[in-house]
């Protein structure tokens, strides 16, 4: 294996985080969700771990300033969208210990929402950050996979088989580039990602690894639950690929202005010392975040609301993108 993308519970040099900063992506929410992003920011550097938390202007940065710990770094950057977990680079260790960037091609989510710099901002990063950068035209979104740290990754056919994505690679040619580029030889396809999430259905919002082999999966809270056949599926295709899956709670269903939202605990954000849990004023948010807890027994592990920034499309874990630490221990 030439390279390996390691898991999210790895050491951390850095986290980068994206905050909102354009009032159309967040009509009537951009005041909230920056306040949530910020909150999450201040969190993570106030367990000790380095936040490198992004903004756009002068009066973003004075904004962020201003709602943000000391402890926090902000960085002035071109970017449209918050999604870091999308746009920015996906780092693996070379087979020499080394660490590097892979930037895949990105089209604002099959075409949806393409904003200028955010085609841009992960080669920024990677580069700022000394790493050497290998590109690739296949169209990938990190949110859209979720690996082990063995060589095992979990995606979604809703996704990376979409013909918005790369409609000229076959499901062969997609696992064979995931292989090459990230060191995921196994792939675990699941099927559906969560109604309405508009970015076809990432993993990040379904199921996450949590140790090698341990996928958490939620399941269906309430008999309204809108996901319960997608949940009992991802479930389904992960035992019988040989996966050991923890069922976690759901949010139920959540709804705003009538419309099914893809609210999940799934979109947490593990970092060095923290582990920060979406919560939605949901019944079942306690449920949620003390069953998350129990998994990582070694790191501290919070709730803090998120709504807001679920307004936008997604949580706490598309908004941010770690930077692996240069031990390559996992």
């Amino acid at each position: 294996m030439s390279a390996l993308m390691p898991p999210e519970w790895a050491p951390q040099d850095w986290l980068w985080i994206g905050f909102p900063h354009l009032a159309d992506e967040w009509p009537g929410w951009l005041e909230p969700a920056q306040e949530q992003i910020a909150d999450f920011a201040s969190a993570v550097a106030e367990s000790g771990q380095a936040v490198r938390l992004l903004v756009r202007d002068e009066a973003n940065e004075a904004r962020a300033r201003a709602l943000v710990s000391e402890r926090v770094t902000l960085e002035r950057r071109v970017y449209g969208d918050v999604w870091l977990r999308d746009t920015g680079p996906l780092v693996v260790f070379e087979a020499d210990g080394t660490r590097s960037a892979r930037r895949f091609g990105f089209n604002g989510w099959g075409g949806k929402y393409l904003m200028p710099g955010d085609q841009e901002i992960g080669a920024e990063l990677a580069r700022d950050a000394g790493l050497a950068i290998t590109s690739t035209p296949m169209i990938l979104e990190g949110g859209a996979v979720d690996g082990d740290g063995t060589g095992l990754v979990a995606t979604t056919e809703q996704c990376l088989l979409n013909p918005n994505r790369n409609p000229q690679m076959s499901r062969k040619a997609i696992e064979a580039e995931l292989a090459a580029q990230l060191g995921f030889t196994r792939v675990l396809w699941l099927g559906d990602g969560l109604i309405n999430d508009h970015t076809d259905g990432h993993v990040d919002n379904l199921a996450r690894f949590v140790g090698p082999n341990r996928l958490v999966v939620p399941e269906a809270t309430g008999q309204d639950d809108p996901n319960a056949a997608i949940y009992a599926d991802a479930a389904a295709r992960a035992e019988a690929f040989g996966v050991e899956v923890v069922r976690i709670p759901s949010p139920g269903l959540m709804t705003r202005e009538g419309v099914v939202e893809p609210a999940s605990y799934v979109n947490f954000a593990i970092t060095s010392h923290l582990v920060v849990v979406p919560t939605f004023g949901s019944p079942y948010d306690a449920d949620g975040v003390a069953a998350i807890a129990a998994l990582f027994p070694d790191r501290d592990t919070i709730g803090l609301p998120g709504e807001a920034v679920l307004a936008g499309g997604g949580g706490f874990h598309c908004a941010s993108q770690q930077m692996p630490a240069a031990s390559k221990a996992i």
